[in-house]
């Protein structure tokens, strides 16, 4: 009796553990159908810098001539970790102290330093990079983590090949991409990279500090099920061992 009463209790766990999602595999749910429509961006985009980004300038007396040198040499001693914005979006530079350049496009904010300049040396020019631009790249990918973008812009398959591919247990018909706008807004967007005819030029694209989660396929959901059940079922086989002993030991 005690055995036929552990094997419906197990075959009840069975059944309950066989029909569950392991939801905590899959990131970023929402319970709302989002229309193909709001899932396109813009394919048109500049990066505006933000606080906390590091900014490599380079102060040139006129185009012609050879640099005066990054503000890096100029006193700032930071060797190649560029210059902070700061929490309020202002870097500081020799001579021309404060400026805010949190919001200005690489080539405004260059510009409105080159403004700056003007006044203390004839036909300045001022190149400036962001040097600390990244996508992230989590979920079933060989090599998980960030991704360096040395361009305004990359694509979500360039950010998977940084990232050596997904594994074998990716889901690659809906990969999610998480986006900021210009307001501070997250915007997500679930992109099948199976179907070539829904492939939009802006779904591809993604931007610094974009984060591109690969879920796990159907299959992976079912082994971490299957090694759950196992285990529930080893526990109870222990559990159970002792009773069944007493029993053949009682006939």
């Amino acid at each position: 009796m005690i055995i036929k009463h552990v094997g419906a209790g197990v075959l009840l766990m069975l059944l309950i553990a066989g029909c569950t999602v392991k939801s905590e595999y899959r990131l970023l749910q929402t319970k709302n159908d989002i229309a193909a429509e709001e899932l396109l961006l813009d394919p048109i985009f500049e990066y505006r810098i933000l606080p906390q980004d590091r900014l490599k300038v380079s102060l040139y007396k006129n185009p012609e001539q050879a640099s005066v040198g990054t503000f890096n040499e100029l006193g700032q001693h930071m060797n190649n970790e560029g210059i902070l914005v700061n929490a309020q979006g202002y870097i500081t530079l020799p001579l021309v102290n404060k400026i805010k350049v949190s919001g200005l496009t690489q080539t405004q904010a260059a510009d409105r330093i080159t403004q700056h300049y003007k006044k203390y040396l004839k036909n300045p020019s001022v190149y400036l990079e962001v040097i600390n631009k990244r996508v992230y790249v989590l979920g079933e990918v060989k090599k998980p983590g960030a991704v360096a973008v040395d361009k305004e812009k990359m694509t979500l398959l360039e950010a998977i090949a940084f990232a050596e591919d997904m594994t074998d247990s990716a889901m690659r018909s809906n990969v999610v991409v998480i986006s900021h706008t210009d307001q501070n807004q997250m915007v997500m967007r679930q992109v099948d990279l199976t179907n070539f005819d829904t492939l939009h030029a802006a779904n591809l694209i993604v931007k610094p500090n974009d984060i591109i989660y690969v879920q796990p396929n159907n299959w992976k959901q079912f082994k971490v099920v299957a090694t759950d059940t196992t285990s529930i079922f080893e526990t109870v086989s222990r559990i159970a061992s002792p009773f069944v002993t007493i029993k053949y030991l009682t006939d």
